[in-house]
């Protein structure tokens, strides 16, 4: 079940993106799409309006991912350690059910914010053809980084750094 789960996600995703082609793709350094998800738990959440003057990494994630697990909680240090300073992590979790979510997260342990894309909206808005992806975006609501893939916490300290 699980590969047959992996497997209809990565058609879903190459069909979407050839359905797309005409789009644009995300720039660095242009203003990064604004969205309302909801959380995992609590309040939906509206970026950049609940986010201004801060720098916030938007991360791409689902759990067949065989590379977000280890990265979520390779991470969750880095977050704790520059939170104070104004770093947000978005975990922008795509196209599964929210129990699937929380079982997963409780799993890790992670306590940055956990936000759903049930119809996966968003992936498509930020062109995300592969997970993890993760946007860097300054205070002022500017895309700085992407960082495709697996992301180690030496590599995300210095996409942050001369943010924070």
């Amino acid at each position: 079940m699980n590969c047959f789960r992996l497997f209809f996600t990565l058609l879903l995703l190459v069909l979407l993106a050839g359905c797309e082609q005409e789009l644009p793709t995300i720039k660095l350094n242009a203003p990064a799409p604004a969205f309302a998800l909801e959380r995992l738990d609590g309040p939906s959440a509206r970026f950049p309006d609940d986010y201004r003057g801060q720098v916030v990494a938007i991360r791409f994630w689902a759990d067949w991912c065989p590379f977000c697990r280890s990265e979520m909680t390779a991470l969750e240090p880095v977050y704790r350690q520059h939170r104070d300073r104004g770093l947000v992590i978005l975990a922008v979790n795509v196209m599964q059910p929210p129990e699937t979510v929380r079982k997963f997260i409780q799993e890790l342990g992670v306590s940055y914010d956990v936000l759903l894309d049930q119809q996966g909206e968003i992936m498509r808005s930020y062109r995300v053809m592969g997970l993890p992806m993760t946007f860097i975006v300054d205070r002022q609501g500017v895309i700085r980084a992407r960082i495709v893939g697996e992301s180690t916490p030496q590599v995300f300290e210095r996409a942050i750094a001369s943010l924070l």
